[in-house]
């Protein structure tokens, strides 16, 4: 008996002790604190390319060094940088059946100077045809194969969309030249000029390392870059802070982070990852995904825009695929007895599984998931300039946070290993 209310004892004093602690590192004046610098005016929206990603990148980077974390395999810094080449036309010409092609109908994504491109270059023809579905076809176009896409005018809107976004990337591609016309040619040909351009970015990257299990990696991630500054809305405010997209799930790593390095009971290596250039194509976690072995990663935590309430209002969030690993099971799992829980995407129509920056790794077998509250049929300030700090519930955020560092005990101990996701 003596024995039995001894061990009681220890447990209640534990789980007490344990409750008390985290309170005292994850708590809304905590989150309050890291979200007012990371969706500032100073910060200028956080945009690829500029001086203020790099100012949000640095200030990640100091929370990680305040929490001990070590760096990244092979990095002498927080930052892990890559660099992204552009293509910007030049000039375009062209003509199909000896008949000319207005240059203003012809663009190519390419990472090359010069293209020129005849029916015997090798490239595969696509046509989109007025009732094509465009999405549908251009979702089938390969990155490692050449292609000539011939539009037809009634997708001239999305055509430019296109052409105006141009092709960034970190590595050299196939070409994909496109021609807005109704016309399927036999004889033709094209001679794009580009001019090459590449500018550094960087993930910041902070890792604790496991005791037993050190090649057994738990990831968990946000994006930290938004869409910088645009044009004034109707109150004049022309900075688009992404507050909640996604100052609020960098805001979770890093409490995260700080969190898990004061506990110190992982078992397995804890990568805490921000990640840039989500917004531009999700370039940041596929740049990284490329320097990690997919078998050694054993779940991902990758957090979205957490900083309003979900549909099912507070103590709640939902995960991506959640039928696609036994991971929301788990989580769900370790939080019984609690007011929290998760629940499967209400989204399905979005395809949000392989939407986000846990994409590349999930596509890999990674059972790697994102966790969001946003209500993707109705959030009113998603990418508007009206996505500030005061729109957030900081105290729903610190739930959230809290229910994520418990939900997470038994995979970050060894304990529970997610099934792995079917590799696409």
């Amino acid at each position: 008996m003596k024995i039995l209310i001894t061990t009681l004892l220890t447990c209640f004093s534990f789980c007490f002790s344990f409750s008390q602690n985290i309170d005292k590192i994850i708590n809304a004046k905590e989150v309050s604190r890291i979200e007012t610098v990371l969706a500032s005016d100073k910060m200028e929206g956080r945009k690829t390319f500029t001086a203020s990603i790099e100012r949000a990148a640095d200030f990640i980077a100091a929370e990680f060094k305040k929490s001990g974390l070590s760096y990244f395999d092979g990095l002498n810094s927080y930052k892990q940088r890559f660099f992204m080449k552009k293509a910007t036309i030049i000039s375009a010409s062209g003509n199909m059946n000896g008949k000319p092609v207005d240059a203003e109908k012809i663009f190519a994504l390419t990472t090359d100077s010069l293209l020129d491109v005849d029916e015997n270059s090798g490239f595969t023809k696509v046509l989109i045809t007025d009732t094509s579905n465009f999405f549908k076809a251009f979702a089938s176009i390969k990155n490692n194969q050449k292609y000539l896409v011939l539009v037809d005018p009634a997708h001239e809107k999305i055509f430019q969309r296109l052409k105006n976004g141009g092709r960034e990337s970190f590595e050299d591609k196939a070409p994909v030249v496109f021609v807005l016309t109704n016309e399927n040619p036999t004889n033709y040909h094209f001679e794009i000029k580009s001019k090459m351009t590449s500018s550094s970015l960087s993930n910041v990257i902070g890792v604790l390392r496991g005791k037993s299990r050190k090649d057994e990696y738990v990831i968990f991630s946000a994006h930290y870059d938004h869409l910088g500054i645009g044009k004034p809305d109707a109150t004049g405010d022309s900075i688009y802070n992404g507050a909640n997209d996604d100052a609020a799930g960098t805001t979770a790593v890093i409490m995260l982070a700080d969190y898990f390095s004061k506990l110190k009971n992982n078992e397995r290596t804890l990568i805490f990852v921000t990640f840039t250039a989500e917004e531009i194509g999700g370039f940041g976690s596929q740049y990284f995904s490329k320097q990690l072995d997919p078998e050694k990663a054993i779940a991902m935590f990758n957090i979205e825009m957490i900083g309003t309430d979900s549909k099912w209002a507070n103590n709640s969030a939902y995960i991506t695929g959640y039928e696609k690993s036994d991971f929301g099971k788990i989580l769900q799992s370790n939080l019984e007895g609690s007011k929290f829980h998760f629940e499967p995407d209400p989204y399905p129509k979005q395809n949000l599984f392989y939407r986000s920056d846990n994409a590349t790794l999930a596509a890999l077998g990674v059972p790697a998931h994102t966790i969001s509250t946003s209500k993707m049929d109705d959030e009113p300030n998603y990418h508007k300039q009206s996505d500030e700090i005061s729109t957030l519930d900081m105290n729903n955020m610190a739930k959230i946070i809290k229910a994520i560092a418990i939900s997470s005990q038994t995979i970050v101990t060894g304990k529970d290993t997610p099934t792995r996701v079917e590799k696409k």
